[in-house]
Formats: C-alpha cells, sequence, structure tokens
C-alpha cells in the first residue's frame, strides 16, 4: 500500500485534523484530536501523562460529570471511562464490580453520551472509551462511532477488536476524526507487537504485566526493557498501565513511558465513598496526588 494511502486524520467532529501513526506525525494544523494535542503539549514541555480510568455510571453519572471537571482541575491528562458491560472479561474484581454498580444505575452508551456532551460545556479533558465491542456492535458500528464524535469523545479502546479484524473499523475512526488506541502485552510477540502498533493512533496502551487489571504491590521489574522493545517499532506515546496502586507506583512507571494509567485503585475509592457526599472531593484530591508525583518527573 502506497504510504498515502496509510496517512490517518484524526478529525474533530468534521473538521479536518492531523492524526500521528507509528511511522509518521502529519503537519499540525489549528485543530487537533485532543488526545494527539495533549501528547504533543507533554512532549513540548519535557512532561509526563496522567491518564485516569474510571466505570461510567459508578455511582451514577452525574457523579461521572462532577469526577471528570474535578480530574480535569486536579491535573488528569486523559479520561478514560470504562462503559458498563455485563462481561467484562478483561477487567479484575475492582473494575468489574464498577462495570455492575454503572448497570444498576442504569448507565447505557447513549446516557453516557449525554454526559459527555455536558462534561464539554465545562472541559476539554481528552475522553477514551474503554469499551467492549458487543456494545458497539448492537448500535451498528458507524452510527456508534458518529455518536461518539458528534459527543465529543476522542478515542476508543475496544478490548475485544484486534487489528486484524479492524480494517473498517479504523477507516471509519479516521473519518470520524477518533483515535483508535491499541494495547499491547508483555506476550505480544515482537512480530504482532509491530502489526498492532503500525495501526494504531493517539498513543499505545502497553499493559505492564500479565493478567486482568487490578490494584498490585509491586511494578514490574523489567518494565525499562519492555518498552524500549517497544520503542523499536513505533513513535507513536506510550501509555503504561494494568496495577499502578500509588503515587510511588505511578512515578516509577511514569518515567519509563509517556504517561502512566491508574484505574483500579480510584475505582477502589469511589467504592468507598460512592454514596458519600465528598465523594468528589476525596477521589480528587487522591487523583491530584497521582497528577503531582507525575508532573514532577
Amino acid at each position: 500500500m502506497a504510504a498515502g494511502a496509510r496517512k490517518g486524520r484524526c478529525r474533530q467532529h468534521s473538521r479536518n485534523l492531523p492524526l500521528e501513526t507509528s511511522r509518521l506525525k502529519l503537519e499540525t494544523l489549528p485543530h487537533m484530536n485532543r488526545i494527539v494535542e495533549k501528547f504533543a503539549q507533554l512532549k513540548s514541555v519535557g512532561k509526563k501523562g496522567l491518564v485516569v480510568y474510571i466505570g461510567a455510571g459508578d455511582p451514577h453519572l452525574q457523579a461521572t460529570h462532577d469526577l471528570a471537571l474535578a480530574f480535569d482541575k486536579a491535573g488528569v491528562d486523559i479520561l478514560e471511562l470504562g462503559v458498563p458491560f455485563s462481561d467484562p472479561l478483561a477487567d479484575g474484581l475492582v473494575n468489574q464490580l464498577a462495570a455492575q454498580r454503572g448497570l444498576e444505575s442504569g448507565t447505557t452508551p447513549p446516557k453516557l453520551l449525554a454526559t459527555i456532551k455536558d462534561i464539554r460545556q465545562q472541559s476539554q479533558i481528552p475522553i477514551v472509551l474503554y469499551i467492549y465491542f458487543n456494545l458497539i456492535h448492537k448500535v451498528g458500528l458507524e452510527k456508534f462511532i458518529n455518536d461518539c464524535a458528534a459527543a465529543g469523545v476522542d478515542g476508543l479502546l475496544v478490548l475485544d477488536l484486534p487489528p486484524e479484524e479492524s480494517d473498517n473499523y479504523e477507516v471509519l475512526m479516521k473519518k470520524a476524526g477518533l483515535c483508535h488506541i491499541y494495547l499491547v502485552a508483555p506476550t505480544t510477540p515482537e512480530d504482532r507487537m509491530a502489526l498492532i502498533v503500525k495501526r494504531g493512533s493517539g498513543f499505545i496502551y502497553y499493559i505492564s504485566r500479565i493478567g486482568v487489571t487490578g490494584m498490585q504491590t509491586s511494578v514490574a521489574s523489567d518494565l525499562a526493557a519492555q518498552i524500549a522493545r517497544l520503542r523499536a517499532h513505533t513513535v507513536l506515546p506510550i501509555a503504561i498501565g494494568f496495577g499502578i496502586s500509588n503515587p510511588e507506583q505511578a512515578k516509577a512507571v511514569a518515567k519509563e513511558g509517556d504517561a502512566c494509567v491508574v484505574g483500579s485503585a480510584i475505582v477502589n475509592q469511589i467504592a468507598d465513598h460512592g454514596k458519600s457526599p465528598e465523594l468528589v472531593a476525596k477521589v480528587g484530591a487522591f487523583v491530584k496526588s497521582l497528577a503531582d508525583v507525575v508532573k514532577s518527573i
């Protein structure tokens, strides 16, 4: 395939926007996908990023809205919202329970997109949906992607959609201006790693350990070597996640990548304070402690 045919463009709603691929960074234009723009900003000032994951609708969508605004003020660079699903196979117990609480609160993809539209009235924090393909398939691939773009979503991380089956998905994502984010694991073979990063956009999500999501007492001892292996195949930013539980671990992981992803530890805080009127303040304070140490690097 000719190089020109591979040049993707992230567009924000209907505007032409540049998209980084693994071997190419397109010229900077006035309007850029928020994810691409955020990593460009971080790189320009030599800083690391913090990506935060929470389950959407946990304990309800108003909390999701308020937490998103609080995280933006706390210094979070990208927000991942897990779309509640009945069979979240990539997730550990903490995030499974968050998905269950999201379902019990009545959270659906259309209601979540309406909440994101409301968030966009006050914040331009980049938003990624962490989602299983069944939810997209039920709506229809093109309609779901276009609805996401219209609501102000910036990227999708589809847990169970491999690149080998993503041709039409990637075309529609580029057309809508959204970044299609893929996962790479420690067990990913070298040749498949090269394929995945070539197909991805926005950033690569590196799973720092084998298994499902969940808090851990330590980070992988060979993380630096793992990331060096991945960087040999891509110039895309690398966000490292799975198992990061506290500020010290966040700092250690962020040093090796371009950003760290913290999820279960925050979801656990939401579970602890979900019924408290101080939910946003307490969880926001914890997230700010993570952002502060990441930004200190």
